[in-house]
């Protein structure tokens, strides 16, 4: 007997921030910047859900509308290789998205093998006040940060950048 999954349906944020428990012996893990970065991760990730409350939408998903709608006509890999989905993910998240109403897919004029992505209106409407809450929420984080806040950006940027190009040199030497 095979079991399928159901696909989610309302966003679920995670359980808690992973904050270090007292008393507990962390070891190696508290000395590595994988495990700093994804407890961050989680407690922004919380802190997203309050942010976007009852508009049930994850930071994935908020992160689709807004690749969709400031490149209105992008076709679905495109789309993939921007959030770094397999194809798969990201036909379930469009799909999840053209079924809330908030994108839809047209043919493509010039290849009739091909569509695009597109908000409607009420992805437009959605969109605009996911990114007024998502940007407040954005703010309050930088101001807690001060003046390094920027830093840290531009360090996180330059640390994906170089996690990439060793995952690539590592692939190369296959």
């Amino acid at each position: 007997m095979s079991r399928t999954r159901s696909p989610k349906t309302v966003a679920e944020p995670p359980g808690g921030p992973l904050l270090p428990v007292p008393g507990l012996d962390y070891g190696v893990l508290d000395e590595l910047l994988g495990y700093a970065l994804r407890r961050a991760q989680i407690a922004l990730y919380v802190d997203f859900y309050r942010a976007t409350a009852g508009l049930d939408v994850s930071p994935p998903r908020f992160a689709a509308l807004v690749l969709v709608g400031r490149n209105p006509g992008m076709r679905q890999g495109l789309l993939a290789q921007a959030m770094g989905l397999h194809r798969s993910g990201a036909l379930r998240l469009t799909d999840w998205l053209t079924a809330r109403g908030w994108v839809e897919r047209q043919d493509d004029a010039e290849d009739a093998r091909s569509w695009g992505l597109f908000l409607t209106a009420a992805g437009k409407r959605k969109l605009a006040e996911l990114e007024r809450r998502v940007r407040a929420h954005d703010e309050r984080l930088m101001r807690g940060l001060g003046d390094r806040a920027a830093l840290l950006k531009l360090d996180l940027e330059r640390l994906a950048a170089m996690a990439a190009a060793n995952n690539n040199d590592d692939g190369d030497k296959r």
